[in-house]
């Protein structure tokens, strides 16, 4: 089965190819068209820019890519393509291309959540079979969530953040700081020559049964800390310090809660994915949690931690091989949710049914 898979949830143009076959899935070949600087002047993503890009990158990096990994449009079963979380009008991109795309060649098209993508990526960066249950910890700009995974579209949310994500805020820290975007690489770059012991930023939610996440407070706090001191801005060593006690606190709130979390479950896995888990000191530190609580640590190459398309085929694959029905919403879904909600099914029956009688 070769599915062809589109990701433009964000600022990442990606295409990707994938074969599976029993027991494991591999990666034909896989684009990724990077954004960083057309935003870093604005030390953000600019949505009307990523929608610029993407619209102007799909065309030319899908045929360029079915070149690449020799497959022809016949050759392909489907095409998957992220139907949601992320922006609304990057989304709307990808969706479209990806519908028009199926209808030209017919073949059939079916939405993948963009988190589930996340969710599954070390499974495929590692070519493991995909194996229940687990639990899923996802840490990138936009989210932070641990996941108990009981099996397919079997997903509860143990814990996800109030505000903040972890990602978004070491690009808040370091636009404060002066450090160009993205702050997440610039600030580990400057946090190993710091001292992590020489200041003491807050930890949120020190419950070992509360898996929430906040890190607004953590970012105050920092902010406070940097206008307090003017007179050591322009001190490397001290900035360095700050850095490393920074991302200290992030990365020690990220294992404990994901050491809990397998302790509190019996899971005997941790799988990590996400932008944040390209920092090596939050992989060193969810190994030794993973050690502590006698489980296996299963985290992607970097390349597959960061937005990619290869994900998203793949997962549609995996799901597809697995016999799990996927289809296509009438349209995107900027809030679409990992998990349902109990109840909303009849809830829409319902309502359909009143609609009728009406």
């Amino acid at each position: 089965m070769r599915v062809l898979g589109i990701e433009t949830s964000c600022d990442e143009t990606a295409v990707s190819v994938v074969e599976a076959q029993i027991g494991k899935t591999g990666i034909l070949a896989n684009v990724v068209s990077s954004q960083i600087r057309l935003h870093e002047q604005f030390g953000g993503i600019v949505p009307e820019v990523a929608t610029r890009e993407h619209l102007r990158n799909l065309p030319q990096l899908v045929p360029g890519l079915l070149t690449q990994s020799r497959i022809r449009l016949d050759d392909l079963d489907a095409i998957a393509v992220t139907q949601g979380p992320g922006l609304a009008t990057s989304l709307l991109i990808g969706y479209s291309y990806a519908r028009a795309l199926g209808l030209a060649a017919d073949i059939p098209v079916c939405g993948v959540n963009h988190l589930e993508g996340h969710l599954f990526s070390p499974f495929l960066a590692l070519s493991q079979k995909v194996e229940f249950p687990f639990i899923g910890l996802i840490v990138s700009g936009g989210h932070t969530l641990l996941v108990h995974a009981k099996g397919w579209n079997h997903y509860e949310k143990l814990g996800g953040t109030v505000d903040d994500a972890a990602g978004e805020a070491f690009d808040k820290v370091a636009r404060l700081m002066d450090i160009s975007y993205p702050g997440g690489p610039k600030i580990e770059k400057l946090a190993r020559t710091g001292n992590a012991e020489a200041y003491a930023f807050p930890r949120s939610f020190p419950q070992k049964d509360n898996f929430n996440f906040s890190f607004s407070g953590l970012k105050t706090s920092v902010r406070y800390f940097f206008e307090k001191n003017p007179q050591a801005h322009d001190d490397n060593a001290w900035k360095a310090d700050l850095c490393a006690s920074f991302q200290s606190a992030v990365v020690d709130v990220l294992a404990r809660k994901a050491g809990n979390a397998l302790a509190a479950t019996g899971c005997k896995r941790l799988v990590a994915s996400g932008g944040v888990l390209c920092n090596n000191a939050l992989r060193v530190a969810l190994a030794q949690a993973c050690a502590e609580q006698g489980a296996n640590l299963l985290v992607a190459d970097p390349k597959l931690c960061t937005d990619n398309a290869a994900m998203i085929a793949a997962t549609a694959a995996e799901k597809m091989a697995a016999g799990i029905p996927l289809t296509l919403a009438t349209d995107i879904d900027p809030n679409l949710s990992l998990f349902k909600r109990p109840g909303s099914t009849a809830a829409v029956k319902n309502k359909e049914k009143l609609m009728r009688q009406r």
